[in-house]
């Protein structure tokens, strides 16, 4: 089973549900397919074998199929299966919450810093699951929160928790074909040549800190990662921009970032923390440390959220403001660019 790491979030979007490839034995008796699959897949339970089969993402010969079709020889069966069983208890906590919207099926929360998604070692408690489960038991529904993504612990936004195992599976599943529209805002060191650009490098966990991942080359470990980018706007040292996650890797635009030399203003596991860019006048470095002792973290905002609502068929999109600390900083540099532009 997958586990997270001490980092605490260091499993990916794409990390938290399986896919499953499974080609029928040539003598196989007739076998409804759920009883099939619950026989071939450790530690999945019949309910989410079933809430599978519901949402379409059990594939038979490139059809979808209901949990009653009867298995037959050489059939090829695909799955995609949300999340894994968890491990960990997870006790109701009263933590505020800003819900940005909710119905029967879905619930999209604007995560503040700090706040870990899920619990795991070292971090037990406090975190998003464990504040909407409470939320949830406060309704009176017994619904338990099921994820289909998560954003690292510093990084602030939206992120879509789905209230039942069906619309759980149906959003998986968009994740799992890339179809879901993320945008993040990240303030980054450094400028840009180009307004736009495609970063297209497999990333992977450091081989020598596991807390953090690394671009490998193409076919030698890593896995495919791509991140498009846009420039919004310019302070000469550092940049905003606006990346569109293709994939949803571990760290993904934290890695690639640095990859292309320009880590996130604040990101102290990506070296971003430092004075990169810049003059060796001590007031532009007291102006940085300042900057840097507003935002304690990467500059990294997940501020746009596109999906396929799991019951509706409709495309909803949301859009959240920049939290506090990212607006006080870029006003900052704001000031400071216009103020030594001669």
């Amino acid at each position: 089973m997958l586990k997270e790491s001490e980092d605490t979030n260091l499993l990916s979007a794409d990390e938290l549900y399986e896919h499953y490839r499974i080609t029928v034995d040539k003598g196989q008796a007739p076998l409804r397919i759920d009883k099939f699959v619950f026989s071939r897949i450790e530690n999945a339970s019949r309910n989410k074998i079933q809430a599978a089969a519901k949402a379409d993402c059990i594939i038979v010969n490139g059809k979808p199929v209901k949990s009653n079709y009867k298995v037959k020889p050489l059939d090829v069966i695909s799955i995609v299966m949300s999340q894994p069983p968890r491990d960990t208890e997870i006790i109701p906590q009263n933590i505020p919450l800003d819900i940005v919207y909710e119905d029967d099926d879905i619930i999209l929360v604007n995560k503040k810093a700090g706040m870990v998604v899920h619990p795991s070692y070292a971090n037990y408690d406090g975190t998003l699951v464990n504040a909407l489960t409470y939320y949830f038991n406060e309704q009176g529904k017994g619904a338990m929160p099921e994820l289909v993504h998560r954003i690292d612990k510093d990084t602030t936004g939206l992120l879509i928790v789905a209230k039942n195992e069906v619309a759980q599976t149906k959003l998986a599943k968009q994740f799992f074909d890339h179809s879901i529209e993320r945008k993040y805002q990240a303030l980054v060191w450094g400028d840009f040549d180009e307004d736009e650009g495609t970063i297209d490098e497999d990333l992977g966990r450091h081989p020598k800190d596991r807390r953090i991942v690394t671009v490998y080359p193409k076919d030698t470990g890593g896995r495919h990662a791509v991140t498009h980018y846009k420039v919004l706007e310019r302070f000469g040292y550092v940049t905003l921009v606006e990346c569109r996650l293709e994939t949803g890797r571990t760290h993904q635009i934290r890695a690639h970032m640095q990859y292309i030399k320009h880590p996130l203003f604040g990101d102290a596991a990506y070296g971003g923390n430092m004075i990169l860019k810049g003059t060796t006048f001590t007031k532009y470095k007291q102006f940085v440390e300042n900057c840097l002792d507003i935002l304690r973290r990467q500059a990294l905002h997940a501020k746009t959220l596109g999906i396929i609502h799991p019951s509706t068929g409709e495309y909803l999109s949301f859009d959240s403001e920049l939290p506090r600390d990212m607006k006080d900083v870029l006003e900052r540099w704001r000031k400071y660019t216009n103020s030594n532009v001669k």
